[in-house]
Parts: C-alpha cells; structure tokens; sequence
C-alpha cells in the first residue's frame, strides 16, 4: 500500500481533502506536522494548499525553511514522489525544487472559479490516468497564481517537456481561460525527472464521484498505480 505523507503547515487547510483524496484510491495516508523532521518512510509526498503561516511575505517563502522541507528534499532527491497544490506549488519554488516562482495575479484579484486545463505530460507519478492532451475542468483558489519565471527557464520547461498542465480556451462564458496571468499559460511543471510535480489548480478539491467529475480523482489514482522506473546499471 502507499504511504503518502500529507504536510501540514500553519495555515493550510486543504489536507483533510488531501488526505481523504489518497484513502479513497487505496492509498494509506498520514500528517506530518511542518516542525517534524522524519517523513516516516513516505512513499510519496503532498504539500497541500491553504496559506501558509498566512504568506505575509511571500506565498512560501516562510513555509520554505520549516524542518520537514529538508526531509521533503531528500525524498526528492532519491527520486520519489512529490506534489504541491496551490500553496504546495508555491512552497516546492520558493524551494528550489521547482523553478520559477509564482507572483500576485495579474488583476491584483483573488480568483476562485472552475478552469479548463490541457493535460501536456503523463509520464509522471500523479497524471499517468490522464491522456496527453485531455481536456479536464478543474477548480483553482488563489491570490499568487501568475507562474513567473525568465525566458530561459520558460524556454528550457518548454523544449524539456517539463509543463505538465496548462491553460486553455474552453466553454467558461466571462472567464479568461488563464486566471491569474501566468506566463506561457503553464498552470503546472515537474522537475526534469519528473517526480516533483507542482500545480496551481486544486486536484483534491474535485476528488469525490459526488461531486459530478474525477478530473482531480485521477491525480490520486495515479499515484497509487505509480511503480518507481527501475535503476539502470553498467554491467
């Protein structure tokens, strides 16, 4: 079974979502406290949304130096799952595990609406049950959506094939199709080996048959379905 490690930091209130998200596709999920320094042999990590301590300075940028995110380094950098949502895609940039870095919306306005969203890559542990190129409504929540980053690493997420989820055109009357202004109309990345996914709209927020569609459930269920690429050696 996987175990998936739900972080809490103060403020962020969507890992109850999170959480339950994870149980429903058979996963086994847990909290870990944004103080604790041990993941406790995670499988896979989630760094939900909300607003972490409040992001008086920078959406992340104090979330960044909790203790758990050292943990949550490691568990990157031995090429395990991690996703951020919302706040969560905030805090793995203000990291470093991402780059770019996500700035006040373009109209100054917090957003909370449905988004159509095209899925561009789904090779990764949380979009394989999607199609490349789907179509999928989805809800986002923020003030600091507007995904920023220099032509360079726009360039570089684009010829790598490092977007994940982006923007589009689709049936919202009165809505532009970006919300919050970001460049390139990228709404999600993931590090170049994949394993570090962020994203700005809410997966676990549209996780429940009740609620008329499993556009965020099949975030989930890819990670439970998720087998970790075998190690390649020289003989």
């Amino acid at each position: 079974m996987t175990r998936v490690a739900v972080i809490r930091f103060p403020g962020s209130n969507c890992e109850p979502d999170a959480y339950r998200a994870v149980e429903r596709e058979g996963g086994s999920a847990f909290y870990v406290f944004h103080r604790e320094t041990d993941l406790r042999d995670a499988d896979a990590v989630i760094l939900p949304g909300g607003f972490s301590y409040g992001d008086y300075l920078r959406s992340g940028a104090i979330a960044r130096f909790s203790p758990i995110m050292a943990a949550v380094e490691r568990h990157a950098a031995d090429g395990k799952p991690v996703a951020g949502f919302c706040n969560g895609f905030q805090i793995l940039c203000e990291s470093g595990l991402l780059p770019g870095g996500l700035m006040r919306n373009a109209t100054l306005k917090y957003v909370s609406r449905p988004v159509d969203c095209r899925i561009e890559r789904t090779d990764t542990p949380f979009t394989s049950a999607y199609r490349t190129g789907e179509v999928i409504r989805i809800p986002v929540g923020h003030g600091d959506g507007r995904y920023t980053a220099s032509d360079e690493v726009l360039d570089h997420l684009e010829n790598r094939g490092l977007v994940v989820i982006r923007y589009v055109e689709g049936g919202l009357l009165d809505a532009p199709a970006n919300p919050n202004g970001s460049a390139r109309n990228i709404a999600g990345i993931s590090n170049p080996e994949g394993n570090v996914v962020g994203m700005m709209p809410h997966p676990e927020r549209l996780a429940h048959d009740l609620l008329g569609s499993n556009a965020g459930t099949r975030v989930f269920a890819s990670l439970m379905r998720w087998k970790r690429p075998a190690l390649v050696t020289n003989s």
